[in-house]
């Protein structure tokens, strides 16, 4: 089921909302009930029957599998979701023209004031519901296992270091023939929040070698941009000596190579253990409701066996000022993709929310008016 789910979810123009029929046979999920208990208490089926969000292509996957899990639970109920990158989540968003936003980058302090303007003039919160793993992928024919770190990673995405067999990448590679090939880094040309989540792991990482800065605009100078994660996944095939970054749930699907990253205490690898082992680490950036994560204490790890290059993805809501077809649907949606839908995240390669983030995003729920 989740290899169909995330194929489904690769396919640009289908809509996330055609998703919730699958699966209706899963006996795990009581399919024909009309309302569910969570932690924020009892969680009604009520309100409109589809609901329209935008934005983030590196959290296509997961909503996939919170759609479906809702679909059981409340059968009627779907999200008809375009994934066109964050920085247009936001926009849609804000300009109502969708019920809620999905992004890799919270709300920055220009765009605060128009959403809560969209909110009639209530706040919009920055909720976390997944935490996905950005994996390197990269194309080098007879390179099965690479290691790179930040510092090299800082150097290769700011034209720094221009070829595979550099000494800083032999150094991290020894005993492994690496090519004297051209890199070509494959980075994002449209307004992303997997690129600020690379930025911002690089500025934490290598902050001597990488002060280009933040945010999801790509800084870095260097190699060929691409349209959303499947524009990576694509360029990265067919370019030999690339590199780029991509959510790992598409990295899996495509069957490409990723690399390792050695944070300091040795090489650590992709896996659901490390990158969870790493989220561990994360903490708020603040009190409240709006759930904006600090990420840096992941980021700068050095512990063995965390891998550090994950990001964490929102949901942009209205704290007031829905009405109340859309407020019942959205709390019923985001209740049960907190209380329910992350069990099945691990399979389709994300890394589901601990439960120090998990009860405060119940609690912001549970806010909502």
């Amino acid at each position: 089921m989740s290899r169909a789910l995330g194929a489904a979810a690769l396919a640009m123009t289908t809509a996330v909302g055609m998703l919730t029929a699958c699966g209706s046979d899963d006996n795990r999920l009581g399919a024909s009930a009309t309302a569910l208990s969570g932690s924020a208490g009892a969680v009604s089926c009520a309100g409109k029957n589809v609901l329209t969000a935008e934005g983030s292509t590196a959290q296509q996957n997961a909503i996939a599998v919170f759609n479906q899990v809702w679909g059981q639970y409340c059968p009627g109920k779907s999200v008809a979701y375009n994934p066109t990158g964050s920085g247009a989540g936001r926009e849609q968003f804000i300009a109502g023209h969708v019920d809620f936003a999905g992004t890799d980058s919270p709300l920055v302090s220009g765009q605060v004031r128009p959403a809560a303007k969209r909110c009639d003039g209530n706040p919009a919160w920055d909720l976390p519901l997944v935490f996905g793993p950005v994996a390197l992928v990269y194309k080098l024919p007879g390179v099965h296992t690479l290691i790179v770190n930040g510092d090299v990673l800082a150097k290769i995405f700011s034209g720094t270091i221009t070829k595979w067999n550099d000494p800083m990448l032999a150094a991290l590679n020894g005993g492994v023939a690496l090519p004297d090939t051209k890199i070509t880094p494959i980075y994002r040309s449209d307004s992303s929040g997997t690129t600020d989540s690379l930025q911002r792991y690089l500025t934490a990482a290598a902050p001597r070698s990488w002060s280009r800065g933040v945010g999801t605009e790509f800084q870095g100078g260097a190699g060929e941009g691409v349209l959303k994660s499947a524009g990576v996944i694509q360029a990265v095939r067919t370019t030999p000596g690339a590199i780029g970054y991509v959510e790992k749930g598409f990295a899996d699907q495509a069957g490409v190579p990723f690399a390792q990253i050695d944070t300091g205490s040795g090489p650590v690898a992709l896996t659901n253990d490390t990158a969870l082992s790493a989220v561990d680490a994360v903490e708020f950036a603040a009190g409240g409701n709006d759930l904006v994560l600090d990420l840096n204490p992941v980021y700068a790890t050095q512990r063995s066996r965390a891998y550090p290059l994950v990001l964490a993805t929102y949901q942009v809501v209205c704290s007031k000022g829905y009405n109340p077809e859309t407020l019942n649907a959205i709390k019923s949606f985001l209740i049960v993709a907190v209380n329910n839908g992350q069990n099945d995240l691990s399979s389709a390669g994300y890394v589901p929310l601990p439960n120090k983030v998990k009860e405060r995003v119940v609690t912001a729920i549970d806010a909502m008016q």
